[in-house]
């Protein structure tokens, strides 16, 4: 079950039939710097919530509430100019990546939001069912759904584009925070056809580039780390571009004695979680397999 509601300016995602929890919609791009107030609003919200859970924004990397706290994280990139990023930052190979998507003629370039851009992302969305070995949760969707959906966050949203002959081949959806410290890769997708031409590493230079520009101090590329799990090729390409791990508090907030028990027992993670690593490697590799089978026989019988 999944709601949204609005508190203090903010909009709150609802999740959960039994104990229910809340978290800001656009977290890791929107933060609680004061959560007094709107913990005060929840507790008399008409909505009920158990447990509200929130991140600390970067640099703030300390604890800075008594809340209840757990350690959680960001790839995160620290930005001060492009030219130390490329020199400083990252190893050869990522520098021969962005440079082999120039010479394969791939163009970057930030574009504004408009029906052609919408256009391309639908197109690049719509390439595949199954992407690193899962299903792509775009593939299907139509053009409206894809328009709605990247419409959201626009006054704080930069668009980065990759052409090959003027048609979009993947693209980046940039999203700062409220004081512009640090920008969050909300969407970067290319084409798994021109996966040679390297536009993934194109697109995160011309992102690193933006932020210099803007002076927006972290670049973020999502988790580093999910749960128990470390290290997959997704964490190999953040490393080999400068993302690294940085840990800040995540602080778990009981609004009832359904939360505090909740929160007490453990229940508020992840099911998965609760495994060892070795177990959900194993599952991603049936997964996989499983997802493989069912695109080669649907493309064999179209």
């Amino acid at each position: 079950m999944r709601s949204l509601i609005q508190i203090g300016g903010k909009q709150l995602r609802i999740t959960g039939r039994v104990v229910r929890i809340g978290r800001l919609e656009a977290e890791g791009y929107q933060f609680v710097d004061d959560p007094a107030p709107l913990l005060e609003e929840l507790r008399r919200s008409r909505t009920r919530v158990d447990l509200f859970t929130f991140m600390q924004r970067l640099p703030k990397t300390s604890p800075e509430f008594s809340y209840p706290m757990e350690w959680d994280n960001f790839a995160a990139l620290p930005v001060s100019t492009f030219d130390h990023w490329w020199n400083e930052q990252i190893g050869f190979k990522a520098r021969n990546k962005a440079k082999q998507a120039e010479k394969k003629k791939i163009v970057i370039r930030e574009v504004p939001f408009d029906d052609v851009l919408v256009k391309g992302i639908w197109e690049v969305y719509n390439e595949s069912a199954i992407r690193q070995g899962a299903r792509n949760s775009h593939f299907g969707k139509d053009i409206e759904t894809v328009h709605r959906e990247e419409a959201t966050f626009l006054d704080s949203s930069v668009f980065i584009g990759a052409f090959l002959d003027d048609s979009l081949v993947g693209f980046i959806k940039l999203v700062h925070d409220e004081t512009k410290t640090q920008a969050g890769m909300m969407n970067i997708v290319s084409m798994v056809r021109h996966r040679d031409k390297a536009p993934s590493n194109a697109l995160v230079a011309q992102a690193v580039k933006s932020c210099a520009e803007r002076g927006i101090q972290y670049l973020v590329y999502s988790k580093f780390a999910y749960g128990t799990k470390e290290h997959s090729s997704l964490t190999d390409f953040k490393e080999r571009n400068g993302f690294q791990k940085i840990e800040v508090p995540r602080y778990y907030v009981p609004l009832t004695h359904a939360g505090r028990v909740f929160y007490q027992l453990g229940m508020h993670k992840k099911f998965a979680d609760r495994f060892p690593e070795p177990v959900k490697a194993k599952l991603r590799e049936l997964r996989t397999a499983w997802y493989t089978r069912k695109s080669r026989s649907a493309t064999e019988a179209s």
